[in-house]
């Protein structure tokens, strides 16, 4: 029986597809095969020797220490575009409410409950509350992913003009994209042209503040900005001075911190970006069948350290996953063990990420501890798993 660890509470939508024959699923396990996640911080979080693959039921994975993960052979998976159209809603409320004072106008009618002649009040004061209309504004999205192509289409049905901006567009992505979407050529040209920003890229070392006192000095003056991607993109201090000084008008952010609480032109929202049951139902399933087909087939999508890698599996087939430091060699050092060993190799796939790599090979006949053993004493060899 394979053990599936759940850190969070997960959508049973999601739990349910493991098929209790083969799999037992709880909060509480000393050695699981695999762990499945939302937001759990696991990076002090020591792991058994036979843990296999880490799925995190959202996009983010800050939570997870992926450089230790990768060092011992956890495939880490996360779930990309399962949330993207409860995400996408969420940026379309935000540049509503920056556009309109609803949250002031809501607030201050509350205030005038036992006041006489309320209605009378509100026609008065409304004016007090007024704001302008998306349409015929111009949006930039900053990441054109799965998210950022759904808010880039949406702004245009709405009647907005719509830049993007993305040095790292796929192929797959790009068809995602309407053809009325102007592609800027870099982000200064972007910045300078847009009357809301909509942030969409991953927090990273090379883009973290990289919304600073420097790309604001870029901006036209009353600029909207829409952060639903990560807080550490925008420099708290930063967007607070060009918020007093007039550059932004409204800073909207799913990741509020204390020391941006308060602050008028800040709208803080309690991190409800992904915060819909279908949402959480999506994430799910996607991360529970990722990690199960890995389990079960040695299959790789969506991972965040390890190359993607897919080959469909015999049914009578046996198979040999195997991960490795990316290194001259290994290939021929693998095949070597098991053409001495009298094993021979049906089909195989190797695929590297960065300084990590991996092999499906499958086999005709079967593998002995003493091969498992030889190949596990191949020079940069990580792990090797028979299926």
């Amino acid at each position: 029986m394979l053990k599936i660890q759940t850190l969070n509470k997960i959508s049973p939508k999601g739990l349910d597809l493991f098929p209790r024959d083969k799999y037992e699923v709880a909060s509480e396990f000393t050695s699981p095969d695999g762990i499945i996640l939302r937001s759990f911080q696991i990076h002090d979080m020591e792991f058994p020797s036979n843990l296999k693959a880490i799925a995190r039921a959202g996009a983010g994975v800050n939570n997870i220490p992926i450089d230790r993960c990768s060092k011992n052979g956890i495939v880490v998976f996360n779930t990309p575009g399962a949330n993207a159209n409860a995400v996408k809603e969420l940026v379309l409320v935000g540049m509503l409410i920056a556009s309109r004072d609803i949250i002031g106008g809501v607030n201050w009618v509350q205030t005038i409950k036992g006041k006489e002649d309320v209605v009378k009040l509100i026609e008065k004061n409304k004016s007090n509350f007024a704001g302008n209309e998306l349409k015929g504004k111009t949006l930039g999205v900053i990441g054109l992913g799965a998210i950022g192509a759904m808010v880039a289409n949406i702004a245009l049905q709405l009647g907005m003009k719509v830049i993007g901006y993305d040095p790292y567009l796929s192929v797959e992505a790009a068809w995602e994209l309407s053809s009325d979407i102007q592609k800027a050529t870099g982000l200064e040209t972007l910045l300078s042209q847009v009357d809301y920003i909509s942030i969409h890229v991953p927090l990273l070392d090379s883009t973290k503040d990289m919304f600073n006192s420097r790309t604001f000095a870029m901006m036209r003056n009353g600029v909207k900005i829409m952060n639903f991607a990560r807080g550490g993109l925008v420099n708290n201090s930063d967007i607070k001075e060009a918020i007093s000084n007039g550059k932004v008008s409204c800073y909207v952010t799913d990741f509020p911190t204390e020391d941006i609480l308060g602050v008028d032109g800040v709208i803080p929202i309690p991190h409800l970006g992904a915060s819909t049951l279908e949402s959480e139902e999506n994430c799910a399933i996607m991360a529970t069948k990722q990690l199960k087909d890995y389990l079960e087939n040695g299959n790789i999508r969506n991972s965040v350290n390890f190359p993607k890698c897919y080959l469909p599996k015999k049914a009578d087939g046996k198979r040999v996953t195997i991960s490795n430091r990316n290194i001259p060699n290994i290939i021929s050092n693998l095949t070597a063990v098991l053409a001495k060993h009298h094993i021979n190799i049906c089909d195989m796939l190797n695929k590297s990420r960065g300084e990590i790599a991996y092999n499906i090979i499958d086999i005709n006949g079967n593998i002995t501890d003493k091969v498992i053993e030889a190949l596990e004493n191949i020079q940069g060899v990580i792990t090797v798993r028979v299926i």
